[in-house]
């Protein structure tokens, strides 16, 4: 910064250290000598990210604007025909839910539960379903994929780009075709290489998540000519996944 003339504002600066509890202190320590103060957590491009990288702020935070735009919602619903109110669904509750949700990946399922908790409220606002009806059904009849396979959806979409030319060359160098070493039946049917991890954030990172997810595709959706026919194979795929 020194090179480039910049000086940073410390009262517009917010540090954040990620990382094991034991390692995050030792780095504090060292920014508090140099007066340099951390935070738990920090907003970047509307994300709120913590230190233990488990994003519960973000998720509370999500819950909060959706459930009171979904309240005014059911508001109005009564003034409204089923295709309006769909689209006020999508503009205001699945905005939030799929709003870089790709930093979802590795998450505990009570973390995700929450989420998808947002959207069983949202499809009963929109089908006016009794809570003690069962949701499964109702989900299906929307052709709504849950917020796991949402997910997934987002993940694999960035994939295709990647493996395309259709998307940033940071992603894609973190993305190697399988080679076997002899010739074989899974030669050429589109593979990733998915490296070791012994970490459970490990598991989560894009370069070992994106992978593992992609290699479970069938072939003619790996191999889909068109972003579109990608696109429509793999909702396919992930919503008899879903509802089997």
């Amino acid at each position: 910064m020194n090179q480039n003339v910049l000086q940073l504002n410390k009262e517009k600066t917010e540090i954040i250290v990620f990382g094991a509890k034991e390692e995050r202190l030792k780095v504090s320590t060292q920014l508090q000598m140099v007066m340099l103060k951390t935070t738990n957590q920090a907003r970047n491009l509307g994300v709120v990210m913590d230190s233990d990288l488990n994003f519960n702020s973000h998720i509370k935070t999500v819950t909060k604007s959706a459930y009171y735009h979904l309240k005014n919602i059911s508001r109005i619903k009564g003034l409204m025909s089923q295709q309006d109110l769909e689209k006020l669904v999508h503009a205001f509750i699945f905005s939030r839910l799929d709003y870089c949700n790709s930093v979802f990946t590795g998450l505990p399922k009570k973390s995700i539960r929450q989420l998808q908790l947002i959207q069983n409220a949202a499809a009963r606002v929109l089908t006016k379903t009794k809570k003690v009806d069962h949701i499964t059904p109702v989900l299906r009849s929307l052709h709504w994929l849950p917020v796991c396979q949402r997910i997934d959806f987002k993940i694999l979409l960035l994939v295709y780009k990647a493996l395309n030319g259709l998307g940033p060359k940071y992603i894609s160098d973190l993305l190697l075709s399988y080679e076997p070493p002899r010739p074989l039946r899974s030669s050429g049917t589109g593979l990733l290489c998915v490296p070791r991890v012994r970490t459970k954030h490990g598991e989560a990172a894009f370069s070992f998540y994106a992978p593992h997810i992609w290699n479970k595709l069938p072939e003619n959706c790996r191999s889909a000519a068109t972003l579109s026919s990608f696109k429509s194979r793999l909702k396919t795929f992930l919503f008899a996944a879903a509802f089997q």
